[in-house]
């Protein structure tokens, strides 16, 4: 690996300005020399870096890409130390911001979306006062231009490569959609719908999240020695009916935690948010019945130490940067909570284990006050130079099949290719028939057939993402 940067304008909209901006990138060499070029990588957020992200994954994603291409990963602008998008002075601020201001689900109680409105006109105006004079250099165009600024530093073909997973799939077909001429072999993976990302009327994300925690209860019960969840002839019906009925006695009967240092409370708002972040990579189920088991039993002592190794977990995502740049990217701001429960209320509707848990983004997005320099404001009814992958997972917690079909049916020539697993992206649980598909993709530019299906190659609570078996079985076939 090796790390470099570049210096790219700071405004794209202000041609006369000779200021610059420095993005740091991350390079992974290809296996085999020397390299048909680069692929570009972005692993969501907003507001993740993605430098450890494209670390952890390199093996796999030189497998999968078949080790021909360089891989590289780049800082957006506003994450990490890359124009920093900060809605406070001190950590001290923003601990007390927190305090004073925590973050609720919409149906913890008959007040709560209001709390919610109020606080979130709050956060805007604490971001307004502290990004006034560069938070409006953030943003998914402004991004998408510096991904093209990369492949023109790199000095190849001057095309684009790239593989784009959850918002990294918004950053991807902005910049297919900005730039159709100068796509190459693009993959859209766990798709994020852009026409409701940019209008922030985000609901069709929720779509299939009930679903995907109903196999996890299956996977539970099939499993009952992987599984802590299970019990003597409890059915999977019955465990989500237990663990539903548990969510709504969290408001009523929240979870003290008492400590010599300073106690704290585990309630609805805050349990329910966890636990979806626990659907995202099956490999890591097991452990999520051990928390969840924790908290249904009321284990103390469990609990505290599974809040304490969260809370010396480095953040992946920095909650600022992703409002700075999700807020900055969307139109339909509005003073007037009537305007935006129409929204927030469809999101309760379409999902009931998170529909709720999410209410402060189209809230706090309806009051934002630092629009993007340049919000991308076009169509995605275009056709590429070269016809772009998109791949959606059966079962995604965050990004819907319906998402990547709605993409892959709006630019011209693409193809959808749906792995029939659970998790967010295909990479969080391997496929030797995807992973097949995106080399010959990368490799020789040959997509799949329409209607194409991908059985996945690692069973439910399992505890392993199935990736070494996958890659071994690669190497075989190359010999």
């Amino acid at each position: 690996m090796s790390c470099g940067s570049l210096a790219v304008p700071l405004d794209y909209t202000d041609t006369s300005s000779n200021k610059k901006l420095r993005l740091e990138l991350l390079k992974v060499d290809a296996v085999s020399s020397p390299s048909k070029g680069s692929i570009l990588f972005n692993f969501g957020g907003p507001g993740a870096s993605g430098k450890a992200d494209l670390a952890y994954f390199a093996g796999m994603l030189l497998g999968a890409t078949g080790g021909q291409h360089d891989l590289v990963t780049f800082v957006p602008r506003g994450t990490g130390d890359t124009l920093t998008f900060s809605c406070y002075d001190s950590t001290e601020q923003r601990i007390f911001a927190s305090l004073s201001n925590p973050v609720l689900s919409g149906n913890a109680s008959d007040t709560a979306l209001g709390r919610i409105w109020a606080d979130s006109q709050v956060f805007s105006q604490s971001c307004y006062t502290s990004q006034n004079k560069t938070g409006d250099f953030v943003g998914t165009a402004f991004a998408a231009r510096d991904m093209m600024q990369i492949v023109d530093a790199l000095e190849e073909d001057g095309l684009l490569r790239f593989w784009g997973i959850s918002y990294g799939t918004v950053l991807g077909a902005t910049a297919a959609a900005m730039f159709p001429e100068r796509m190459d072999k693009v993959i859209l993976d766990g798709v994020v719908n852009p026409f409701e990302y940019y209008s922030n009327q985000e609901v069709e994300l929720y779509k299939d999240t009930d679903k995907t925690f109903y196999g996890f209860c299956t996977g539970c019960v099939a499993n009952p020695d992987k599984c802590v969840l299970a019990r003597e002839n409890i059915t999977a019906t019955e465990l989500e009916a237990k663990v539903y009925a548990f969510f709504e006695d969290l408001k009523y009967n929240p979870i003290v935690i008492p400590d010599p240092i300073a106690s704290y409370v585990l309630d609805y708002s805050t349990v329910k948010p966890l636990m979806h972040r626990q659907l995202y990579a099956p490999q890591a189920w097991p452990s999520a019945a051990i928390v969840l088991n924790a908290l249904m039993t009321r284990d103390i002592e469990t609990i505290a130490a599974i809040v304490a190794e969260l809370a010396a977990t480095p953040a992946m995502l920095d909650a600022e940067a992703q409002f700075g740049i999700k807020c900055g990217d969307t139109f339909g701001q509005t003073s007037n909570i009537s305007d935006i429960l129409p929204i927030v209320h469809a999101r309760h509707e379409a999902s009931r284990y998170v529909g709720d848990t999410g209410d402060i983004v189209p809230m706090r997005c309806a009051q934002w006050k630092i629009p993007a320099k340049e919000r991308y404001s076009g169509d995605f009814r275009v056709k590429t130079k070269n016809p772009m992958l998109v791949i959606g997972n059966t079962y995604d917690p965050a990004t819907p099949l319906a998402s990547a079909r709605n993409v892959s049916e709006t630019f011209e020539g693409s193809v959808l290719l749906q792995q029939d697993g659970y998790g967010h992206s295909s990479i969080l649980q391997a496929s030797l028939c995807t992973a097949k598909t995106v080399r010959a993709y990368f490799v020789d530019g040959k997509l799949p057939d329409t209607d194409t299906v991908c059985g996945v190659d690692i069973p439910l609570f399992s505890g392993s993402d199935g990736w070494d078996a996958v890659l071994e079985q690669l190497a075989v076939d190359e010999e």
